[in-house]
């Protein structure tokens, strides 16, 4: 399975600027965050990618193949999104024979153990379930789908916390029976933070991390102290932000730390998790020189 190559990607609805010279690579079975806050350009990036929309400048690769206008490879991408492309009356089975017949080997089976779990059956209607009911059908089409980077844009909307953990533990179940990649958009950091290998951080419409989450992690480090202390041990590093309870100071890095630096003893070091880094990230971040 060749990687998905996103290359220089801008786009602009007239004078409004939404992606910025966005470029990254996918790479076969692995599982991806797109994180971003609302307006930062995730759901348009998907549609690029699956040639739903064109981008102003760039391109999208699958190996060598250019996915514009190009059958092969967008055979070989799936987008799950928000928008409900079907017409009216449209059965949660027919959305399934509709997938069969794009792509082939859709896996009935699975998907009707799934819809199960979920407590809906194939023949209920997509405009007849609510919203949460209908990311479920959307969900279970996506998961057995036959294709080889399954996009997902905000895949746990209005589900509730039992529904999502069935979602979590079936897309794991999926993956490891058929290893593939997914890329999963969402503002629910903290749920997905145990399912990601690496994620890709778009703020002010530019790509601003794109790394292995536990790479970022093992830099993600909390230095908590007296202020001054704090200060000084934290200078030249990058410093994301910083809380002050009277004279104790709590700075959140991300950078390396290397052992010629000496720690105070009233200092101690620690670390911070993956949603608070996207804040802290999002929020901006400056080295601290003093």
């Amino acid at each position: 399975m060749e990687q998905l190559s996103i290359s220089h990607i801008s786009k602009k609805f007239g004078r409004q600027l939404v992606l910025d010279d966005v470029s990254f690579t996918l790479a076969p079975a692995k599982i991806y965050g797109l994180l971003g806050r609302n307006g930062a350009g995730k759901s348009t990036l998907l549609n690029i990618i699956t040639n739903r929309i064109f981008p102003t400048a760039g391109t999208v690769k699958l190996g060598t193949e250019d996915a514009n206008n190009n059958d092969d490879v967008l055979g070989r991408m799936f987008l799950m999104s928000e928008a409900n492309l079907y017409p009216k009356r449209t059965s949660i089975r027919r959305t399934f024979d509709l997938a069969n017949e794009a792509y082939g080997q859709f896996n009935y089976q699975t998907a009707a153990r799934q819809l199960r779990e979920f407590g809906l059956n194939d023949q209920q209607h997509i405009n007849d379930l609510s919203t949460g009911q209908q990311t479920i059908a959307k969900l279970v089409l996506a998961l057995n789908v036959d294709a080889d980077y399954i996009l997902m844009d905000e895949p746990v909307l209005g589900l509730d916390a039992t529904h999502r953990d069935i979602f979590y533990k079936e897309l794991l179940k999926s993956y490891q029976a058929k290893p593939r990649t997914f890329v999963l958009s969402t503002h629910l950091i903290s749920e997905i933070a145990q399912l990601v290998e690496h994620v890709i951080i778009i703020d002010q419409h530019k790509v601003i991390a794109d790394d292995q989450v536990q790479h970022l992690l093992d830099r993600a480090y909390t230095v908590s102290g007296p202020a001054k202390l704090v200060d000084e041990y934290t200078a030249g590093l990058r410093v994301l932000a910083s809380e002050d309870l009277g004279n104790i100071r709590t700075a959140y890095l991300l950078d390396d730390l290397d052992d010629q630096r000496t720690i105070p003893d009233q200092v101690k070091l620690g670390h911070y998790d993956l949603q608070h880094l996207f804040i802290y990230l999002t929020n901006g971040g400056e080295r601290n020189d003093d």
